[in-house]
C-alpha cells in the first residue's frame, strides 16, 4: 500500500479542511501516479473534493464511521478491518491513502512506499502527517530536482519502509 500527499517543512497537510497550498505540478503528480488505481480516503477528505464527488477514473474507498454514508460511485467501509477485507482484491502497489490525518495515521503502518511532495515552507496547520524522517522505518529513497511554484519551493520524495 502506498501513501500520497504534499507536506510542509514540518510534515503539515492541512489547515481548516483544506491543503495548505496548491501547486500545479503536485497535483499532476497525483493525477498521474493515481488515475486507474485504487485511492482510499476519509469521509472529510471526500467532502473537499469539487462537488464532494469521489475522483473520476480510480476506484474509491471511503472509510466512514457513519454505518449510512454512501457515495455515488464509491465503495464506503466502516471499519479497518472491511477497509483491508476490501482491498485484499487489489494489487498492494495500486492502493493510495491520499488522506486525510486520521486515514494517514491509521493506515500507515500498512503502508511500504510513501509519495511526498516536500514544500520548504513551515504554514500554519491544524493536520499533520507522521514526521517520517524521524522514523526508523522509513528511509527516502529518492527525491526530485528543487522545483519552484511562483516563490514556494519544492521536491518530489519518494519515501520506503525499510524491511527489518
Amino acid at each position: 500500500m502506498n501513501l500520497i500527499a504534499a507536506a510542509d517543512r514540518n510534515w503539515a497537510i492541512g489547515y481548516q479542511g483544506r491543503l495548505l497550498v496548491s501547486i500545479p505540478a503536485d497535483h499532476k503528480m497525483f493525477r498521474e501516479t493515481t488515475t486507474g488505481k485504487v485511492v482510499i480516503l476519509g469521509r472529510k477528505t471526500l467532502d473537499t473534493f469539487p462537488g464532494g464527488l469521489p475522483l473520476p477514473n480510480r476506484t474509491n474507498i471511503i472509510l466512514s464511521k457513519n454505518t449510512e454514508f454512501r457515495a455515488k460511485d464509491a465503495v464506503v467501509v466502516g471499519s479497518l478491518e472491511e477497509l483491508l477485507s476490501v482491498t485484499k482484491q487489489y494489487n498492494s502497489e495500486d492502493l493510495y491513502v491520499i488522506g486525510g490525518e486520521s486515514i494517514y495515521r491509521l493506515l500507515l503502518p500498512y503502508c511500504d512506499t510513501a509519495i511526498i511532495t516536500k514544500i520548504d515552507y513551515a504554514y500554519s496547520a491544524d493536520a499533520y502527517l507522521p514526521d517520517l524522517s524521524k522514523s526508523p522505518e522509513w528511509t527516502m529513497t529518492g527525491e526530485s530536482e528543487e522545483m519552484t511554484c511562483f516563490d514556494i519551493e519544492y521536491t518530489f520524495q519518494r519515501w520506503e519502509r525499510m524491511k527489518g
